[in-house]
């Protein structure tokens, strides 16, 4: 038993720190995401099989990239393919030393974020397809930020593996001439990812993809040091790490932007943001990570000065809006216009996006019942407050929804 647990242990800190790497390895090999990713999950439940009778390895990744390769040499001669495999994969029980793994590039995740971008692919699936292989996410918490079916984003990013294979695209950093083919869809992949761990920072492992997403943004400006959307995805996300701390008071009780006490916002992360998004402005070319990441900095100056400049927020969110007129976008856009001209002017910018609340976006209803409930429509603000509560996954978030609507007189069944 002793020795089962200690193989565990070892097994899932091995996975932790290298199942990328190793994924990379594998899927650069066989052209083949679907496959190495199976083959990588059959060398696990080999090795906790193994390991625990055998003896743990001295090389843990090599034990494990050995299997994998093995198992897709299986594969390859039950396609009746072996003989274009085994020159790609390398001899059937060859063993490989954990230096035998390359290390060319900054990261191996952004070799699978170029990969999955690739134009042959789908442009509505290469942000999800990212999102599974290269940050683990599986398709339910892909889906949401769709407004898609779990089962439809599966089937789709089933397809985009297979053509992966059967394409032949190969596994490779793009020349730079290729990058504005692929870049939009990596820093959308990025940010969806951090999004994902903002909203569960609260939550086992929430903070660990959001700080993965930040390290991510720092490799991508490294690679790309004169690409202004970048350097603007980068400066959103430290302004919104900068805030980490204010998100939730001494209760464990979420608290929201507006209500946050900013002397807990971090200063020299929001000086580095303002510095990232100083530099993307001289480049001379606008784009919607720069807007994004020129909101969140208008938020950072009620730092100094006490108070939120609304009118800056709502013209900046109207030009995102017609640059990249997101979910997001348009929500915070109305939210906005709430706040500089009242509920009722909020309530008419929200109308037209009624095709979101019946989507299941969430932050659509957090906004419709704090509108309706100021409008003292309450029977409807209950209905969209019962809405936005449902779609909320962190229980915090849940009871804040619930506090503010007792709080306007709303009654909730």
């Amino acid at each position: 038993m002793a020795e089962q647990v200690a193989a565990a242990a070892l097994l899932a800190d091995v996975v932790r720190r290298s199942r990328l790497r190793l994924l990379a390895f594998l899927a650069a090999g066989a052209q083949d995401v679907a496959g190495a990713e199976d083959a990588l999950a059959d060398a696990v439940r080999a090795a906790l099989e193994t390991w625990p009778e055998a003896g743990q390895p001295q090389q843990p990744e090599a034990w494990l990239l050995t299997a994998a390769r093995r198992r897709l040499i299986d594969a390859a001669r039950q396609r009746r393919v072996r003989r274009l495999a085994e020159p790609i994969l390398g001899a059937d029980g060859e063993a490989v030393e954990a230096a035998d793994l390359p290390d060319e590039f900054p990261d191996e995740r952004l070799k699978l974020l170029f990969v999955c971008a690739h134009p042959a692919l789908d442009p509505a699936v290469r942000p999800a397809l990212m999102l599974q292989v290269v940050l683990g996410l599986d398709a339910a918490r892909i889906a949401p930020a769709y407004l898609a079916r779990p089962a439809t984003v599966g089937q789709r990013l089933s397809r985009a593996k297979q053509k992966i294979r059967d394409a032949g695209i190969p596994f490779e950093i793009p020349r730079p001439a290729e990058w504005p083919a692929r870049l939009r869809a990596v820093l959308e992949a990025v940010y969806a990812a951090y999004g994902h761990g903002w909203e569960a920072d609260a939550l086992p492992g929430g903070g660990r993809l959001a700080q993965e997403a930040v390290q991510l943004g720092r490799l991508l400006v490294e690679l790309m040091p004169d690409e202004p959307e970048a350097m603007g995805l980068l400066a959103l996300m430290l302004h919104g790490q900068a805030r980490q701390a204010a998100r939730r008071d001494a209760r464990g009780a979420y608290v929201p932007l507006s209500e946050q006490d900013c002397a807990r916002w971090s200063q020299p992360m929001i000086g580095e943001a303002e510095r990232w998004l100083d530099r993307a402005s001289r480049a001379g070319r606008l784009g919607a990570f720069q807007l994004e990441a020129a909101i969140q900095s208008v938020h950072a100056r009620r730092l100094r000065d006490g108070r939120t400049d609304w009118a800056s927020i709502a013209l900046l969110y109207e030009g995102l809006v017609r640059l990249a007129p997101s979910a997001g976008a348009q929500v915070g856009h109305a939210a906005a216009i709430a706040r500089l001209h009242g509920a009722a002017a909020g309530w008419d910018c929200l109308q037209p996006l009624a095709a979101l609340g019946e989507a299941g976006y969430q932050p659509y209803w957090a906004l419709a019942a704090e509108l309706l409930a100021e409008l003292r429509r309450v029977d409807e603000a209950a209905e969209a407050y019962a809405r936005a509560i449902a779609l909320s996954d962190d229980p915090a978030v849940r009871d804040f929804l619930r506090a503010r609507a007792a709080r306007s007189g709303v009654a909730l069944n």
